[in-house]
């Protein structure tokens, strides 16, 4: 296996996966997309419920960071079914080392055309709590109101999806996955890290092209928006003051 298929993140691979999130998804200062992918297994002995989740299956969960080729940055395997995205990330060891800033993660910088300084931001789904470190979608009852933050929704989420397409394309290739695995815990975590790295190598080798027939189809282009403003339905709420969606907020509406 060539070391280029799997290695620690540095600051400069941070880096150049923020610059092609912003040329080939137009979104900046992303450094990954983050999601979970439950992975069936045969129900573990003396396990109880933890591996039983919202699916109806038992599971184990594979947290990944996606970068804007499709290839794994970061995963950690092994986490209980029952436990959601946003709670598997935080108790993932990932999690907790970018929580203490510990993922060689660059120094903020201006946003292009910008004279406000942003972070480095990974960003999820809503599931995900919104950090100094990682962005989520505004919600849905805010976008009804204020076109700025649909159009902001819409660029996030675009970007985010090229964790879940990640996930397609790796179970088109090991088939192993649309079946539960019956091997103990250690050794299905083993089976998964395993195919985590073969996907990277292949995508190195450009070997899965013939997968993307898979991928969802592309985003359809933004047009004009109904005015809302005066809607009944829309209730009155709080606009949450995180500086980064602010920044982030802006620089899509210019």
């Amino acid at each position: 296996m060539t070391p280029g298929a799997y290695r620690e993140p540095t600051e400069n691979i941070w880096k150049k996966c923020a610059e092609e999130f912003e040329n080939r998804w137009g979104f900046p200062n992303c450094i990954g997309s983050v999601d979970g992918k439950h992975v069936t297994i045969k129900r573990p002995n003396k396990s109880g419920s933890n591996y039983w989740c919202y699916l109806h299956k038992y599971s184990i969960v594979l947290m990944s960071i996606v970068g804007p080729d499709y290839k794994f940055i970061c995963v950690d395997i092994g986490g209980f079914g029952k436990d959601s995205d946003g709670g598997s990330f935080e108790t993932s060891n990932m999690g907790k080392r970018f929580e203490q800033d510990l993922m060689s993660v660059p120094a903020p910088r201006f946003l292009p055309g910008q004279n406000e300084i942003c972070s480095y931001v990974l960003i999820g789904h809503e599931a995900f709590a919104l950090k100094p470190y990682l962005m989520r979608p505004f919600p849905y009852k805010q976008t009804l109101s204020d076109v700025r933050k649909e159009k902001c929704n819409v660029r996030l989420c675009r970007a985010r999806r090229v964790v879940e397409n990640a996930f397609g394309i790796l179970s088109q290739k090991w088939r192993i996955f649309y079946r539960p695995l019956e091997t103990k815990v250690d050794t299905t975590i083993l089976i998964v890290r395993t195919a985590c790295v073969l996907h990277n190598f292949l995508r190195s080798k450009s070997g899965d092209d013939k997968y993307f027939q898979f991928l969802d189809p592309p985003e359809p282009v933004l047009g004009a928006f109904t005015d809302i403003a005066n809607d009944p339905r829309i209730p009155v709420f709080i606009v949450r003051q995180i500086i980064q969606t602010r920044i982030l907020f802006h620089y899509f509406y210019q």
